[in-house]
């Protein structure tokens, strides 16, 4: 399964790709994050969907005291890229 997440609020600038990464590896889900011009940040998640959920959650919680995460746009689709690693995307 794939979930395409959008986070807005104070998500660029405060480590949250990388605290992102960090789950998403830690959870073994695979994908990508990156940074979006409109200031917020777009993340791209492959897993079962008990990982995708595990992982999600994770995300509504306090991350570092500098992210200050507004709203999770999230849409979940039953499909598979096959990506074999979760990057930050430049």
């Amino acid at each position: 399964m794939i979930a395409h997440i959008i986070a807005t609020g104070k998500v660029q600038g405060v480590g949250f790709r990388f605290t992102v990464q960090q789950k998403a590896i830690s959870f073994e889900i695979t994908g990508w994050v990156k940074n979006l011009e409109d200031g917020s940040v777009e993340i791209e998640a492959e897993g079962t969907s008990e990982q995708l959920n595990i992982f999600i959650q994770s995300l509504k919680k306090e991350l570092n005291p500098f992210v200050k995460i507004k709203d999770l746009h999230i849409e979940v689709k039953d499909v598979l890229k096959g990506y074999k690693k979760f990057r930050v995307l430049y």
